[in-house]
């Protein structure tokens, strides 16, 4: 299956590049989707993953609960490059939030290119680094260990001239912070 899309639809994990890392994405819809991408990383089911939407507005449509301060810090910060943990009044996609069903871990990335576009196909994918628990983080697509390769029904190379279908993070803390400060900016 060379479309990482239909891919996704069909419930298959998919390797993509992020705006920080390689990631290793699913649809985030059904529960089977997102274990199947746990057993591929090795992960525990106990851990939270991020949800990953293309836009901030496609976000609020997965978790229209998300209004309020909630909402407004999300636009002060995204998108961008941080994973946010919010609030999960109604406990939606319990299968990402590991043990802690009442907070959800967002993301809203800037991206370009196929990266871009396969997310905005999708909407919104679950995803995490696409490495093993404990090893560092796939910056190169050679990077991503050869058995999460070859169990993703698609990987996106965007290292060759065309594009090809096979903690704190990268904002610093004190930047987070000062974004929080800055005025909020209306949508």
């Amino acid at each position: 299956m060379n479309d990482p899309v239909e891919a996704l639809r069909a419930g298959k994990p998919v390797v993509l590049p992020f705006d920080t890392v390689y990631g290793l994405a699913a649809e985030p819809y059904h529960e089977e989707s997102t274990r199947r991408l746990y057993r591929l990383k090795g992960r525990a089911e106990t851990q939270p993953t991020a949800l990953v939407a293309a836009d901030l507005d496609f976000l609020l449509e997965c978790i229209p609960e998300l209004r309020g301060r909630a909402a407004t810090l999300a636009r002060q910060l995204l998108p961008g490059p941080l994973t946010l943990i919010l609030p999960n009044p109604a406990r939606r996609f319990r299968w990402l939030t590991g043990t802690n069903s009442d907070a959800i871990g967002v993301r809203v990335p800037e991206l370009t290119g196929p990266g871009h576009e396969v997310l905005t196909r999708a909407g919104a994918v679950v995803a995490t680094s696409a490495n093993r628990p404990g090893e560092p983080d796939p910056r190169r697509l050679e990077d991503v260990p050869d058995e999460i390769r070859a169990g993703a029904a698609a990987v996106v190379d965007l290292t060759g001239d065309e594009p090809r279908v096979l903690r704190e993070g990268a904002v610093p803390a004190a930047e987070v912070l000062r974004r929080l400060q800055a005025p909020v900016r209306s949508s």
